[in-house]
């Protein structure tokens, strides 16, 4: 497993070593020591899958406090930009985010550590995506940042009108009244 350090500190991309051959390839999507050796000690309760399609954005979710969840999400098929805005108060990078295309083709996995918001916005026809979370979800503890807020300036690869939300997705919080709720 090569780890890429992102440009945000405790944020890793993740490049599982791939053996193919003729019959097809095999790789290791997840081994704890190895893992636990490059990013540090996880402990993962709850694996998630879901399945889009072209244009659909899901973000950008959080958990809050003692709920807060680490992610390692990877794409199983299809290609999405995935985004992590970092959330932690006094952080040097606060605000600011990172995009990684993540694809059944690349097999690359993003960590994404406690204090973010995660969303993703599917790029090919469709997607299966998944990810593993070291705390399990709660409802009342959950968050949310408008996915196009402009104070985030997050591109995400999509025209307007291709974009599909989901209601609830379409109604969170500017990054403005995030802050001022903090």
């Amino acid at each position: 497993m090569n780890l890429i350090k992102t440009e945000i500190e405790g944020l890793y991309i993740l490049e599982p070593r791939i053996f193919g051959d003729a019959r097809g390839y095999f790789f290791e999507a997840y081994n704890k020591k190895v893992f636990d050796a490059l990013v540090g000690p996880v402990d993962f309760v709850q694996d998630n899958e879901s399945k889009s399609r072209y244009g659909v954005v899901r973000g950008l979710h959080f958990q809050k406090g003692e709920h807060a969840q680490a992610k390692l999400v990877r794409v199983v098929s299809g290609t999405v930009l995935d985004v992590a805005v970092d959330l932690r108060p006094g952080s040097k990078t606060f605000g600011k985010h990172v995009g990684v295309v993540l694809s059944g083709e690349n097999k690359r996995m993003f960590y994404i550590p406690r204090g973010f918001a995660h969303g993703f916005s599917v790029l090919s026809e469709g997607v299966v995506f998944q990810y593993k979370c070291d705390n399990f979800y709660c409802p009342e503890a959950e968050g949310a940042i408008a996915w196009d807020d402009p104070d985030l300036g997050i591109d995400w690869g999509l025209k307007s009108e291709d974009v599909i939300l989901s209601d609830k997705d379409r109604n969170h919080l500017s990054f403005k009244q995030f802050i001022d709720a903090l």
